[in-house]
């Protein structure tokens, strides 16, 4: 059983949540129908095919939910906004009805046009989705009412956050109500700035992907809300890895990194037949409507055909046949990813067909073999005649070259076993494809599988705990292809030392001893390059270490080190058999010694002496690269004075921010600001357990502010002196103040040219007691050169992309003076306020329109709770009638044709006709009324027209 880190726990004796024992025990087989949908029944059980749409809804509900061709699974309103021009093509060529789920509101993000957060932003949020994607002539946006919280690049944090079961169940129960053939989803893996909530979005999508078609999951849907299971024909990342030409090409161009990765490209400079707009444009003019994250100045994309790009997807599995985005076969056409699941494809396999290759396992040793199996299932209404099925190995590989189905009757499924060995020379750590090609009729059919070559044993350097959860889950949840995505890296001091883990692991079938020497890079030595292992049992595995210090500190830190801040090295292990390599890489955090000073005045000059420690600031790990030292640059200093921590920032800048208010003194990287991040222990996997802190330079009362972001406490901190033009030098805290004793100032040149920002940290307000030998640290810079509250460019200490969400890659500070306070840790603050659907006339209206119900609740039959059935308007009055026939909250909103909110009202109402008066401020044309029922789950949702 997968074990979770321990920045995500779950109730004693538990061990893991629900869906791990889940997914690990139910092995879904494919079930086709004749119009194309996946019905999955779990292994052994007999199946039982369902229709598309045919009568899969319960009969309670008041509208059949609309059935949906493409779901993209998403974690924020505009996570779906870069694959618009796809979703849209796919609309108006092939009729394809697209939805979108979107798991928060983006509530935890910044805001470009006001003040609004929480709930209130999570409502401009959805307001700007639904007119993004309308503009591409998606309809439908499916949200899961879960929080969104600040920048973290920590899946674990947001499984903790969303609690994870309970929105997979949400998430399996939009699919099986609105029937999706293909599903879309985000990069799962932690790859470095990730952000956690994608990871976790595109890792649920997968889950519920495997797991919707499982009558055995989820039962109560089937039996209490009358749903059927389904299983989705195809799951597509949208993203791809390697590189291809822009212009009509690039479908056929791409090159994948990884060559056996199914990669399709859709052209965006197609033009739309309804407004001869590329679907470049189209996608951009979407994209603007966001312009609450400071998207609506994206400039329009070249007018050039030749210099648009394709978006690129890669499907990591499919239940139906399907052609491969790198064959002859596959044209520039956009509906090649679509073929097998809604779109037939011509000379291709009656479409409700059902071809995949699987195994219980994908990993193969040079010189034996591994068996696969192949089923193929014929559509509800026909059958599959002599159907045979040729297999495509990779050179020089061995194994079963033909199998024969024979004729499969509709609505059945043959499998066939298929033999694959690999050859004794195949390369480690190599992947292989295996395809098979299955005729009937014919008509032709393909389908493929992935398989990882490993040697009798292998050493791999001990992951990150977050790369090893993922590596962990992905063949839990049947897609071990996505293994390895995660290049293993690990962090040491610059001029320090740590310990390296290897992992040796056995995969051959006897016991096996060995060595694992590792070549370090020049700069790097081990205390002994080379560390015995002994008496490995098969399918065990072991971790040697080995003790590595960074003799040169001469060496680059950060992104400016090795390649990409990476210093690669190889890792070889005996064994019995031979020897493996495996490469892994080391990268360098600047540190410094931070010695004991008096106290600096904090009065916004660094004056000589004041501080211990000096430290650069003007490497850029984000955004445009800073035109000269005048446009961005900065120096940072810090000391000790007794427990208190001292940090300034000298920031060198031409061009001033928009000017925030102090109330708005939240979100600091839209504007000029700077941001200290404080890692106590020097151990903290995300951010939630760190001290991070944000201080706008100035602010539109003359003041300078503070406030702790995206860290153990978040909140206001207060507005503190400002010297400069127009400064003040008033102090006020916060009632709520979250960093006690906290203290700051900052002054401001004139003419503008920077800025000077200074702050007292107590060490007694950091989340646990601070290691002075390790302690993490990093200071950030972030340049916005426009007033429209986005920034341009981000420049720092320690330095990567996503640096801010991983304190692994922060510096390090060896803290000098005496013993740190005591600091007692306490659990971090996660309980943020999300939008509930019931507030939202929008997804209200989507409710009663689509069917399917509010927060990927339960649907509840208006008849049976509460539905509006009259309403007029009269003097800034709307006066509505609700026949209610179980007591609950109503949620009611009065809107014009346009969609416009006039009035609202919350109301408890108990059994019987009500009237309800909703004070308006124009006349309404509708009436919205999203019901609550007291003692049940879900939601009912109605409208009525006023009179």
């Amino acid at each position: 059983m997968i074990q979770r880190t321990t920045h995500a726990p779950y109730p004693p004796g538990d061990g893991a949540p629900r869906r791990w024992r889940r997914l690990a025990s139910a092995a879904v087989v494919a079930t086709v129908t004749a119009a194309g949908l996946v019905a999955g029944t779990a292994a052994g059980a007999s199946a039982q095919p369902q229709g598309h749409g045919g009568g899969g809804h319960g009969s309670h509900q008041g509208t059949k939910p609309v059935d949906l061709d493409v779901l993209f699974v998403g974690a924020h309103p505009d996570d779906e906004s870069g694959r618009l021009s796809t979703f849209g093509e796919w609309g108006e060529k092939y009729d394809a009805k697209v939805g979108v789920v979107t798991i928060t509101r983006g509530e935890g993000g910044g805001n470009a046009v006001g003040p609004e957060e929480g709930p209130a932003l999570g409502l401009i949020r959805e307001r700007e989705e639904r007119s993004a994607v309308g503009t591409a002539g998606v309809d439908h946006v499916f949200n899961l009412d879960k929080v969104d919280f600040y920048y973290s690049v920590s899946a674990p944090l947001h499984q903790q956050a969303w609690d994870v079961d309970d929105t997979l169940e949400r998430l399996v129960r939009v699919v099986r109500e609105t029937t999706p053939d293909v599903i879309v989803t985000m990069t799962p893996a932690p790859t470095p700035g990730n952000h956690g909530g994608h990871q976790e979005a595109a890792r649920l999508a997968a889950e519920a992907y495997a797991v919707a078609g499982d009558p055995a999951e989820f039962r109560s849907q089937i039996t209490s809300e009358g749903l059927r299971p389904f299983a989705p024909a195809k799951l597509f990342l949208n993203s791809a890895r390697g590189s291809g030409p822009v212009g009509p090409t690039c479908p056929t161009g791409f090159t994948p990194t990884d060559p056996t990765d199914d990669v399709y490209g859709v052209w965006a400079g197609e033009r739309s037949s309804e407004s001869g707009k590329t679907w470049a444009l189209i996608e951009r003019e979407a994209q603007r409507k966001y312009a609450s994250q400071g998207w609506a100045g994206f400039p329009d994309p070249s007018t050039d055909p030749n210099q648009i790009g394709c978006d690129y997807f890669t499907q990591v599995a499919s239940r139906v046949p399907f052609t491969r985005g790198d064959r002859a076969s596959a044209t520039t056409s956009s509906a090649t990813m679509l073929e097998g699941a809604i779109l037939s494809r011509k000379g291709g396999l009656p479409l409700g067909t059902g071809l995949e290759l699987t195994g219980d396992t994908t990993d193969v040793v040079p010189g034996q073999s591994v068996t696969l199996q192949a089923r193929l299932t014929a559509p509800r209404n026909r059958a599959l005649a002599g159907a045979t099925g040729t297999v495509a190995l990779p050179d020089g590989w061995d194994g079963t070259a033909r199998v024969r189905f024979g004729t499969v009757p509709a609505g059945r499924t043959v499998t066939r076993d298929v033999t694959v060995t690999a050859p004794d020379d195949a390369a480690s750590g190599a992947r292989a494809l295996v395809g098979l090609d299955v005729t009937a009729g014919g008509r032709d059919g393909y389908t493929n599988q992935k398989l990882r070559v490993l040697p009798d044993v292998s050493g791999t350097q001990q992951l990150l705990p977050q790369v090893a959860e993922f590596e962990e889950w992905a063949p839990e949840v049947g897609l071990p292809q996505l293994r390895g995505l995660v290049a293993p890296v690990l962090t040491l001091p610059s001029g320090g030392s740590r310990t390296v883990g290897v992992d040796v692991t056995n995969h051959s079938g006897a016991t096996q001893s060995g060595t694992v020497t590792v070549d370090l890079p020049d700069g790097f030595a081990a205390a002994e390059d080379t560390v015995a292992y002994e008496g490995l049992a098969p399918g065990a595995t072991q971790r040697v270490d080995f003790a590595v210090t960074n003799t040169d500190d001469s060496l680059p830190t950060s992104n400016e080190g090795g390649v990409g801040g990476d210093y690669a090295y190889t890792i070889t292990t005996t064994s019995a058999s031979g020897s493996s390599t495996a490469t892994a890489a080391l990268e360098l955090v600047p540190t410094t010694q931070v010695g004991e000073t008096a106290a600096p005045t904090l009065d916004g000059t660094v004056a000589e002496g004041e501080y211990a420690s000096t430290i650069d600031l003007s490497r850029r790990w984000e955004g445009d690269a800073c035109t000269s030292p005048a446009d961005c640059s900065a120096t940072g200093y810090v000391t000790r004075s007794g427990d208190d921590l001292y940090v300034a920032a000298v920031v060198t800048d031409d061009v001033k921010s928009a000017v925030l208010a102090a109330s708005d003194c939240k979100r600091h990287w839209r504007v000029d600001s700077v941001e200290v991040a404080i890692d106590p222990a020097g151990t903290s996997e995300n951010t939630s357990t760190t001290f991070k802190i944000g201080a706008l330079p100035f602010t539109a009362e003359g003041q300078s502010c503070a406030a702790r972001d995206a860290d153990h406490t978040q909140g206001p901190i207060g507005a503190f002196p400002m010297t400069g033009e127009g400064g003040s030098d008033e102090t006020t805290l916060d009632p709520g103040n979250v960093a006690p004793g906290f203290a700051m100032a900052s002054s401001v040149s004139t003419p503008y040219t920077g800025y000077v920002v200074e702050m007292k940290i107590p060490l007694s307000a950091l989340p646990a007691t601070v290691d002075p030998d390790r302690m993490g640290f990093n200071m950030f810079v972030y340049d916005s050169d426009t007033q429209d509250k986005a920034g341009q460019t981000r420049i720092g200490w320690s330095t990567w992309g996503g640096v801010q969400g991983d304190p692994y890659r922060w510096g390090r500070v060896e803290l000098g003076g005496g013993a740190p306070p005591a600091v007692e840790s306490t659990p971090p603050k996660l309980d943020f306020p999300a939008l509930d659907s019931l507030e939202s006339p929008k997804s209200i209206e989507q409710a009663v329109r689509s069917g399917v119900g509010l927060s990927g609740l339960p649907t509840l039959a208006p008849k049976r709770t509460a539905r509006v059935v009259r309403a007029t308007a009269s003097g800034g009055t709307a006066v509505v009638t609700v026949d209610v026939r179980t007591p609950g909250t109503a949620h009611l909103f009065a809107v014009t044709g346009d969609e416009q909110e006039v009035g609202s009202t919350e109301v408890a109402l108990r059994r019987g006709r009500q009237q309800v008066r909703i004070p308006v401020s124009a006349t309404p044309s509708s009436v919205l009324l999203g019901f609550d029922p007291d003692g049940a789950t879900g939601t009912a949702s109605s409208s009525v027209q006023v009179r």
